[in-house]
């Protein structure tokens, strides 16, 4: 006696598959039928015996169903839904607030208006309060939608500031209730959102929040907004761009150079069309000057360390990593433009090169100290390192007695008059916005005067003309 047992087998080819795998059970013999394996399937049925035809044409529809021939889905593509808030806070003071009680109930003083999400959005404020029945006891405090729009949603926080000092305001958010009701619906134009009975108006005029004559309301807006987003989902990293290290390895490697610079007995070889391409000295110099056919320039004003950084700058646009130029500068004052730096800095004007000046301001401004201050001041104003220089005038000002008894300030008075005269208007100007201008007259006097700077009695009238 034979038994036919069948049981489902899945295959997963972008949809769901069946195939029927069965086995004929004997007492004499097993046999296995598969429609994949056609070899056995004629291997366990004799000549004079035949396979069992419904199985078999089963499993020959089901093998052409799932055949290679036939589509399969790419990969699943995908997208989000992203909704969240674009906030944007605006600041209203009302000043004279005694002269607008009494305007009426209903009445209102509006803010200018201001835009948060492509929308307008005014303050409202009612000194005799919005709600006729409440008979001007309390202040109400609303936020209108003021241009066109229909079903704007939005989360609202008004704030009464606290202007003792202490930051006890009184803030009346939408926002922390969001997960709760959700945002608020303005309908159309006109629209308003806020509370009828803000603040109890006898207990605002004796508050904190009222401080001569005035209120400030701060409003902060958050416009609900969707949109489908799939940059967050599956995003791309692009490194940092290695044009350096590739130009780098040109100018190390000496490849297809045309110009040989001899600087000091030291010989560098580069390309006139990169260096022409970064410095309009070079691009002058090479092709409308008089090295314009000359393969080999001597450099007879840079040494060949700086002009290799110069190179390296060029090539790479990276400062060189060098102990020499990233050290301190403030232990060579004296010879300040000695350093390294100093040099880097002349190079990068020569050349016209305006980011590697403004990256060697970078460096020496880490070391600007009451000592170091004025000669690097006087560095900056002959490389004409605007940026420097600014930073310089302020420090100076800032601690214009301590500076004024070092030896730079001394070499500054001698060869640098046009700056003493720059760092006398700064120094008015501190003074003038962080005391009146009573300590910018005493400092006046010191040099109008031409007393010593160290002199005890000069110094006791700059306190008493600051005090």
């Amino acid at each position: 006696m034979k038994v036919f047992v069948s049981f489902p087998i899945f295959f997963l080819f972008g949809k769901i598959k069946f195939a029927l795998v069965s086995w004929t059970v004997a007492p004499e013999r097993k046999f296995y039928h598969a429609s994949h394996h056609p070899h056995l399937l004629a291997r366990s049925h004799p000549q004079n015996q035949r396979p069992h035809h419904s199985l078999l044409e089963t499993n020959q529809k089901i093998m052409l169903s799932s055949s290679p021939s036939s589509p399969r889905l790419g990969s699943p593509s995908s997208s989000r839904s992203v909704t969240e808030t674009v906030n944007g806070s605006h600041n209203f003071t009302i000043k004279g607030y005694s002269l607008a009680k009494g305007i009426g109930v209903g009445k209102h003083i509006a803010s200018d208006n201001f835009t948060v999400g492509g929308y307008q959005w005014a303050i409202y404020f009612y000194p005799d309060g919005k709600n006729p029945e409440d008979n001007s006891t309390y202040v109400s405090v609303f936020i209108a939608l003021a241009s066109e729009g229909t079903d704007v949603r939005a989360l609202f926080e008004l704030t009464l500031l606290d202007q003792s000092g202490a930051g006890k305001h009184k803030v009346h958010s939408h926002f922390d209730r969001s997960l709760e009701s959700g945002p608020y619906t303005l309908k159309y134009r006109g629209s308003m959102w806020g509370y009828k009975r803000f603040f109890r108006r006898n207990m605002l005029e004796s508050s904190v929040f009222l401080k001569d004559d005035c209120l400030k309301i701060n409003c902060t807006v958050g416009v609900v907004v969707s949109a489908i987003d799939c940059s967050r989902l599956h995003s791309i990293h692009v490194p940092e761009s290695d044009i350096g290290a590739h130009f780098g390895m040109l100018l190390e490697n000496e490849e297809c150079s045309d110009v040989t610079f001899t600087v000091s007995g030291e010989k560098f070889h580069a390309h006139k069309l990169v260096l022409a391409a970064r410095s309009p000295v070079f691009e002058t110099d090479f092709f409308d000057g008089m090295d314009e056919d000359n393969p080999e320039i001597v450099i007879t004003d840079m040494e060949p360390k700086v002009f290799k950084a110069l190179l390296h700058y060029i090539y790479r646009d990276t400062l060189v990593e060098d102990e020499d130029f990233l050290a301190s500068t403030s232990s060579c004052t004296p010879s300040l433009s000695d350093t390294f730096a100093a040099k880097l800095l002349a190079a990068s004007e020569k050349y016209a090169l305006p980011r590697l000046r403004l990256m060697c301001e970078s460096v020496l401004c880490r070391d600007i100290t009451v000592d170091s201050v004025a000669n690097i001041l006087a560095l900056a104003d002959r490389y004409h390192a605007s940026d420097l220089k600014s930073v310089c005038l302020k420090f100076a000002a800032e601690n214009l007695v301590a500076v004024m008894r070092s030896d730079g300030f001394e070499y500054l008075k001698e060869n640098c008059p046009l700056l003493q005269s720059e760092l006398l208007k700064t120094v008015a100007g501190c003074e003038e916005e962080f005391s009146g201008g009573g300590k910018s007259r005493s400092v006046w006097a010191q040099f109008s005067d031409g007393g010593d700077t160290n002199d005890r009695s000069v110094r006791q009238q700059t306190w008493e003309n600051g005090g």
